[in-house]
């Protein structure tokens, strides 16, 4: 069986508002961000699958005729939104050496990939191909760089065996999905991110294919239909953190002064229902410097609230006195504690602005991007249209 050539790219996710309050079963509001994970297909003749991941310097080879010895014999033609394979799943962790709990990224990766690949193939002929990524996203950041990883993989994985056709008309330099299509990516992409990270919430995986913006309650996730494309600063403090502690601490916070710590957390609900309001006011009439006032201003209140539940942090004070010194308004994303944070950028802001911006920034040691967020889910691409240092990377594999 052969397969033909894919190019797909998925986008990373930011929380815009309502991290850590959604533990608690308020409103989150997360967006796409447009720095890419970018992967290609290639079929090959040579009898083996090979996975090439140059951001984490792994090149792996495996011999199909080594991987049809792993094939669970009930694995007929898995269908999505199963639960895990549990044998397929040991058989793989066996295949590649990694029978204790402990996975390191790169095993990750491959566990995840070779998942995929048997699961939705396992029923015919494993095809010889060659997956390459390169990935925009810093690993290991809350930037949903799994996910956007996994939903490459799902959709690259699905048009090569057939399960869905490629959009990609000739003439395109790039097209989406249908919401069927789009359902069944999603819903593999989501077994790739159990692998990885065992429990997900979904909500990375749900934003790496649809784009946008997505609203998270009590774990529905709810794609919004359009949103504006926003300007924004992306900033990696580079200060490691645990979410896990960080969550812990929040729900002491709440459990030692409920009758503090509750009407904080209605605030942050009530901050995100307000900016999904004014991003959809934004789609349907003129923007204006009054909807660019308001967002601001809620980014300013949520910081100021992430600080009282105590997941703040030296290093995003200075990315939030650093921007404000520039007319700039910025808040932490995701877990906080370090990590990274997100500045808004108003249609008008001057690019000398943006650029001494970034420049003070990275002058504190972090790591500063100029990116949007809100824009498309997983694509499907024609070579021609992948940005040239992107396909030159992919191309060399």
């Amino acid at each position: 069986m052969t397969v033909k050539d894919v190019f797909v790219s998925a986008p990373g996710k930011a929380i815009l508002h309502g991290e850590h309050a959604v533990v608690h079963g308020k409103v989150a509001l997360a967006v796409s961000l447009n720095l890419r994970t970018y992967l290609r297909l290639k079929g090959t003749t040579t009898g083996n699958v090979c996975i090439n991941l140059p951001n984490i310097d792994t090149f792996l080879c495996y011999d199909l005729s080594e991987l049809k010895q792993l094939i669970p014999v009930s694995c007929g033609k898995r269908e999505e939104g199963k639960p895990l394979d549990a044998e397929l799943v040991r058989r793989l962790r066996e295949f590649i050496g990694v029978t204790n709990g402990n996975l390191d990224t790169c095993n990750m990766a491959t566990l995840s990939f070779l998942y995929i690949y048997i699961s939705l193939f396992g029923s015919s002929e494993l095809p010889s191909l060659t997956v390459s990524v390169w990935s925009e996203l810093p690993t290991g950041a809350g930037l949903g760089s799994s996910a956007a990883y996994s939903v490459c993989l799902a959709s690259a994985l699905l048009c090569a065996s057939g399960a869905i056709p490629a959009p990609l008309k000739e003439s395109d330099q790039s097209a989406r999905w249908c919401q069927e299509d789009l359902e069944q990516i999603n819903s593999w992409a989501f077994q790739g991110e159990m692998i990885i990270h065992g429990n997900p919430s979904g909500v990375d995986n749900a934003v790496g294919t649809w784009g946008g913006m997505l609203r998270f309650l009590a774990g529905k996730i709810i794609p919004l239909s359009r949103v504006p494309l926003l300007r924004i600063l992306l900033t990696n403090t580079k200060v490691p953190r645990s979410t896990k502690v960080l969550v812990a601490g929040v729900k002491d916070k709440i459990n030692k002064f409920p009758s503090i710590m509750t009407p904080v957390l209605d605030s942050v609900d009530a901050i995100s229902c307000t900016c999904e309001k004014i991003l959809s006011e934004m789609t349907c009439e003129p923007i204006t410097g009054e909807h660019y006032n308001i967002l601001e201003e809620l980014i300013d209140i949520n910081q100021h609230h992430l600080n009282v539940m105590g997941v703040g942090h030296p290093s995003l004070d200075t990315l939030c006195q650093v921007t404000l010194t520039k007319g700039l308004h910025s808040k932490l994303t995701g877990a906080g504690g370090g990590g990274c944070g997100i500045t808004l950028l108003r249609p008008e802001t001057d690019s000398s602005v943006v650029q001494t911006t970034v420049q003070d920034l990275k002058d504190c040691g972090f790591d500063c991007w100029e990116t949007s967020i809100g824009g498309p889910g997983v694509q499907q691409h024609s070579p021609l249209s992948v940005k040239e240092e992107v396909l030159e990377i992919l191309n060399r594999y």
